[in-house]
Order: structure tokens, then C-alpha cells, then sequence
């Protein structure tokens, strides 16, 4: 891409309003207190993925699936995958983010990536980054919404310790591929 469509891109982007950050915070702020209200649990989603992959994996190997102590609750006697609520919240995010970007008109299918990168590479970090966090997300038994926002709210210490932590890492990460998106 060279740089005049770069430039050109970005100005398109960003004739696109977005939502004020503090409204946001807020808004998400009172979302997770109505989660608490309505439900009695905060917000999360590595649970709701959880499941989705112990569908998709029973359709191709149900007996290693039955057999599996974590994945194989999900289909034991009387339990169906979506029984937890967590399966609808990722719904409705999908759904919710969707609604979102067609009435703001910022809805299109692209391939967000800085100038000395191309798509494939970007996809390709994509797809790493997210098998990654979704492993780490599985051994911490919850995800980075679960911790920060539900357990942040909370005030619990292995929370707070877990987003320092990980905003230091995403800045130390930052340094080496800060030339992909300048």
C-alpha cells in the first residue's frame, strides 16, 4: 500500500465518528453492573467459546469429547452446551457489535494493517495472537474481560495483578512491531 492510500484510508476512517471513550467506560460500566443485578455474574466469554469448540470437536470425535474430564460435561446426561448464560452474552455481542457498526456506517470488511505489512501477514499474527490468548484464557480458567472487568470490579488482587501485567506485556510486545503500523 503506499502511502498516499494509507493516508487516504485513515482520512476515510476517521470522518467515521466513534463513541466518546469515557461514554463507552460508562456504558460498559453500567452493563456489567446490570449483569451483576439481572444475573448475578459479571461479563466474560472464554466460556461461552469454551463450549462452542466442544460442539464442533463432538461432531467430529464424541467419544474423546465424552471422555474428556472439561469438555465432556457439556454433554453428560440432561446438560445441553447452552445452558450457560455466557453463550448468549457472545451472541449478543456479536449480534449487538454488528448493530453497531451498520447504523454508525463504519461496517466493512477489511484487513486492518499498517503499511509494511501485508494482509496475509496481518491475518497470520491474527490467528497466532488469538490461539495464544485463547490457550492462556483456558489455563486461567477465564479470559481478559472475566479478569479485568468482572474480577476488576470486584477488587480482586489476582485481577489487578493480571491486567498490569498484561498491559506491561502488550507494551513491551509493542517495541518490536511498532514498524509494522508506521
Amino acid at each position: 500500500m503506499s502511502e498516499s492510500t494509507s493516508i487516504k484510508h485513515q482520512e476515510t476512517v476517521a470522518e467515521k465518528p466513534l463513541w466518546d471513550p469515557y461514554i463507552a467506560g460508562v456504558a460498559l460500566g453500567l452493563v456489567l453492573l446490570a449483569t451483576f443485578l439481572v444475573f448475578g455474574r459479571g461479563l466474560g466469554a472464554s466460556g461461552a467459546l469454551a463450549r462452542f469448540t466442544a460442539v464442533v470437536a463432538h461432531a467430529f470425535a464424541p467419544g474423546w469429547i465424552d471422555a474428556n474430564a472439561h469438555l465432556g460435561g457439556y454433554f453428560a446426561p440432561g446438560a445441553h452446551w447452552w445452558d450457560d448464560w455466557l453463550v448468549f452474552e457472545v451472541v449478543g455481542v456479536v449480534l449487538g457489535g454488528l448493530f453497531a457498526g451498520l447504523t454508525a456506517g463504519r461496517f466493512k470488511v477489511a484487513v486492518e494493517r499498517g503499511p509494511r505489512i501485508t494482509a496475509k501477514t496481518r491475518i497470520l499474527f491474527a490467528l497466532v495472537g488469538g490461539a495464544i490468548t485463547g490457550f492462556g484464557a483456558r489455563l486461567a480458567m477465564g479470559c481478559t474481560s472475566g479478569q479485568a472487568l468482572t474480577g476488576g470490579a470486584t477488587f480482586a488482587l489476582g485481577s489487578w495483578a493480571f491486567m498490569f501485567s498484561v498491559f506491561g506485556g502488550a507494551y513491551a510486545l509493542a517495541f518490536f512491531v511498532r514498524r509494522l503500523w508506521t
